[in-house]
């Protein structure tokens, strides 16, 4: 495995979309080491293991919103939508997938999403914490700090019109 890969490089790649905290199928594939196009044909080919509760195949709404709110560059060769994995999904994948990257990348993918549950638990402490830290830091960590500020929010009720990223 890469040891670059870790559990808090993995968070940074944990969206909130239709108030889940899902990855990108394509953040999924850079960090397994794959193409998007590969790992999105090992899960056509196992589809009856991702329900829709395990991966979301975002609709083009969704996919715009997510490009505006988080810079994705929307230049370059997607010729689908985007799925999104779950934790579910994520952990599904490492049947999917069998290389040893892929099982060693897991592991770090499951303490990513272990670590955003024990946050929750301890989100308003956090929460001051980071609004001290935003005091004392320039402006380059803004992006940061917005990011781990939604992720601190619980996910929000299921509503098919909102995609969640924005507060």
């Amino acid at each position: 495995m890469n040891k670059s890969i870790t559990a808090e490089l993995v968070a940074t790649k944990i969206l909130v979309i239709r108030g889940k905290r899902v990855t990108l199928d394509s953040d999924l594939a850079g960090l397994y080491g794959v193409t998007t196009f590969n790992l999105n044909k090992a899960v056509k080919r196992n589809i009856e293991r991702f329900p829709e509760d395990f991966m979301i195949q975002l609709t083009k709404e969704e996919f715009n919103n997510l490009i505006f709110h988080s810079g994705i560059s929307s230049w370059g060769g997607r010729r689908h939508l985007p799925c999104v994995f779950t934790e579910q999904g994520v952990a599904m994948l490492s049947s999917v997938l069998r290389s040893k990257q892929a099982i060693q990348v897991n592991i770090q993918i499951m303490r990513a999403f272990t670590y955003f549950r024990r946050m929750l638990l301890t989100n308003e402490d956090l929460r001051r914490k980071i609004e001290q830290m935003e005091k004392k830091y320039d402006k380059q960590f803004v992006i940061v700090f917005q990011a781990i500020k939604q992720l601190l929010e619980p996910p929000k009720p299921k509503d098919r019109r909102i995609v969640g990223l924005s507060r």
